[in-house]
């Protein structure tokens, strides 16, 4: 599953559809549906502002790509969802069949202190629950760069012994 349905999420979808896996991307509202469904990929209506939205995304999922990096909204917006928001996210994901947490570590909109917090709070709960996780660090402006890596990361969980 694929937080965060924009332009890189599709093409991350995109990609391991191709690999011959099923995608599960969300979106804020049905005008991203197109799109999502154009990659080949599940459309979820569901946002992390409301985590009860995500709550039934979550069934069937083994792999959990948090890709916010390009996130936007007010400073207090971001925070709450690199802080608050993702680890209730990350504690409800816990008790399902998610075997796998990929954070995307670096944006083009998000604070990198931001960024960071997060990050510190998922290696706390997944290293806590032993779920393992990947932390995507290529530049999203190099977007085969960025692919190359997101696709290395999920693979990397998948095959993971």
């Amino acid at each position: 599953m694929v937080v965060g349905g924009g332009c890189r999420g599709r093409r991350l979808a995109a990609a391991i559809v191709a690999d011959g896996h099923a995608v599960r991307i969300t979106t804020r509202t049905e005008g991203g549906r197109a799109a999502i469904e154009g990659a080949g990929a599940e459309c979820w209506v569901g946002t992390p502002d409301r985590l009860a939205t995500l709550r039934g995304a979550l069934d069937s999922v083994t792999i959990v790509c948090w890709m916010l990096g390009s996130a936007v909204g007010s400073p207090q917006e971001l925070r709450a969802l690199y802080s608050e928001r993702l680890e209730f996210f990350l504690t409800q994901a816990i008790d399902t069949t998610v075997r796998g947490f990929i954070y995307e570590a670096r944006g083009t909109t998000t604070p990198a202190e931001v960024l960071l917090a997060g990050e510190s709070i998922v290696r706390a709960l997944t290293e806590r629950n032993a779920i393992p996780a990947a932390f995507l660090t290529d530049d999203p402006n190099d977007v085969a760069g960025w692919l190359s890596g997101a696709r290395a990361a999920v693979e990397s969980l998948l095959t993971r012994a």
